[in-house]
């Protein structure tokens, strides 16, 4: 089969601006922190909450995102959320009170949690299987050159003074009009249309994506995959027992990605420098190599995903991650954190998480659950996830004060060896295998 991989890359990539802005909008508070620290005179505690404040909307945004992209489509709430990301991003860099800078702050989070469900969703649905993995990790890919954007904007930014962080929160909205502009050019899902009724137009973008025996290979799996499931799937067929297997591995992997540890190093990673004894400057400019460290490793992940597989890549990455966190526990608990060591480790973790959790688990929870429910159990997954994140950036400062900086790191490697353990006897390969076709081999 030739794909048109022009027409495939182009609204792939329209596709996962949202994940750029994604990227961009959990990251950016992290070069904030030293001024928003004074301006807003927040003790440990209240920064806990500040940074963590955008994952409840994240939260809300995933848990009823997917239903609304199964009622309305795909493209309409991807709209939405590219309003939602320009407003919070000007309502944050313009607020005074810590009140609205909250309440903006989560009004971005809403937009993340959308964006999170449908982007690889949307992708996964328009894409060849023997292609799928690399496509879906386009929508990873715009993620950590969201963050890596972000890291390099906060560091550029300084040199405007006291109110650099207004400028690195403002500077949001310029990719959030880009991204609403460019969605007018991206088809709907045609998984979603014939779940309309409307094979013709699905019939379409499936020809334009890889040709008539494709076109016509696709429509045929789908309708047959919908038969006697012409009404979309609710919260409730979700959790039925036939699905009980692969939503377990949903929300394991979804769990799972955020409590590696990864978004400590993200969303901290200028606090961690700090206690390296570096300054506010050298602390953000170490954060930007973190930064182009989790777009190569990402981009070498999309390389192989659809050969060496999903599986194989994630356990490389709990492993590798695990030994990461158990030598910078030591280097914390010897004191040693002045040292090239420190800073090499933190900058190494991220490449072991983009070449493993960090694209294929979106990559999974894209493929793994039948046309039916996808939306609604996208929803649970990815609601799970940022239930995670949120609890994970909420605790880190206070269990570093509980518990000590290198005991944390240590928290973390145990959770990676149990998820290599869990991962290594339950979870199924999914490469190469059409979406219809996984349906039937995963759904008892």
């Amino acid at each position: 089969m030739k794909v048109n991989f022009g027409y495939l890359h182009t609204i792939s990539l329209v596709t996962a601006l949202g994940g750029l802005l994604f990227g961009y909008d959990i990251s950016v508070i992290s070069g904030t922190i030293p001024f928003i620290t004074n301006f807003f005179d927040l003790n440990e505690q209240m920064k806990g909450w500040v940074v963590s404040s955008a994952l409840i909307g994240c939260i809300l945004g995933a848990s009823f995102t997917g239903r609304l992209g199964d009622k309305f489509g795909r493209k309409r709430i991807l709209l939405a959320t590219a309003i939602l990301f320009a407003v919070s991003a000007i309502g944050s860099g313009l607020a005074n009170s810590i009140q609205s800078f909250v309440i903006y702050r989560i009004i971005g989070g809403l937009a993340v949690g959308g964006a999170s469900v449908l982007a690889p969703m949307y992708i996964a649905e328009v894409s060849p299987a023997h292609v799928r993995g690399r496509m879906v990790s386009v929508n990873q890919l715009t993620i950590v050159i969201g963050i890596a954007l972000a890291y390099y904007v906060n560091y550029f930014l300084l040199a405007t003074g006291d109110d650099a962080w207004r400028w690195m929160l403002v500077a949001e909205a310029v990719p959030a009009v880009l991204f609403f502009g460019a969605l007018f050019v991206v088809p709907e899902s045609p998984r979603w249309l014939v779940a309309r009724h409307r094979e013709a137009e699905a019939k379409q973008v499936l020809l334009k994506v890889g040709g008539v025996d494709f076109s016509n290979f696709e429509i045929t799996e789908i309708i047959e995959s919908l038969k006697g499931n012409e009404k979309q799937g609710t919260l409730k067929d979700v959790f039925k027992k036939k699905y009980r297997f692969i939503l377990f591995i949903g929300v394991f992997l979804a769990v799972l990605q955020q409590w590696s540890g990864i978004n400590v190093i993200f969303f901290y990673a200028p606090d961690i420098f700090a206690k390296a004894r570096l300054g506010v400057d050298d602390s953000l400019f170490q954060t930007t190599l973190v930064g182009l460290t989790n777009v190569i490793f990402t981009i070498l992940a999309m390389r192989v995903i659809d050969k060496t597989g999903r599986k194989k890549l994630m356990l490389i990455g709990a492993a590798g991650m695990a030994v990461c966190y158990l030598f910078i526990g030591l280097l914390f608990q010897t004191g040693l954190t002045e040292s090239w060591m420190l800073l090499s480790l933190l900058i190494i973790t991220p490449a072991f998480f983009a070449f493993g959790l960090g694209p294929t688990v979106w990559v999974v929870l894209s493929e793994i659950f039948p046309n039916k429910i996808r939306g609604a159990a996208m929803s649970v997954s990815t609601f799970a996830l940022w239930v995670a994140c949120y609890l994970l950036t909420l605790t880190f400062p206070v269990f570093v004060e509980w518990f000590s900086a290198a005991n944390t790191f240590w928290i973390y490697a145990v959770i990676c060896v149990l998820g290599f353990a869990t991962l290594f006897k339950y979870l199924p390969e999914t490469k190469g295998v059409s979406l219809e076709q996984l349906e039937k081999k995963l759904v008892k």
